[in-house]
């Protein structure tokens, strides 16, 4: 019965009830809170994202220096990245 999932003829009535459930006036400001939610939410994300990165950057950094720091003719302990 279900060959290929949706089809337009669906997403309209879909789109009819939304508009008859929730009235046409409720729907641009439930957009707009819709809107705002994904803002805050990709921002968030974000956020996170930039918080992470320097603690790897610091952490990689910390093991090129160590690594550098020991004496030339030492073998390094530390395997360093290429």
């Amino acid at each position: 019965m279900l060959r290929n999932g949706l089809e337009p003829w669906h997403l309209l009535i879909v789109a009819i009830v939304v508009i008859v459930l929730f009235g046409s006036k409720k729907l641009p400001d439930t957009a707009r809170a819709l809107g705002r939610s994904m803002r805050i939410l990709k921002s968030e994300a974000q956020a996170m994202k930039d918080e992470s990165a320097p603690a790897a950057d610091a952490a990689a950094t910390a093991t090129v220096a160590t690594a550098t720091a020991t004496a030339p003719g030492e073998p390094s302990a530390v395997a360093q990245p290429q």
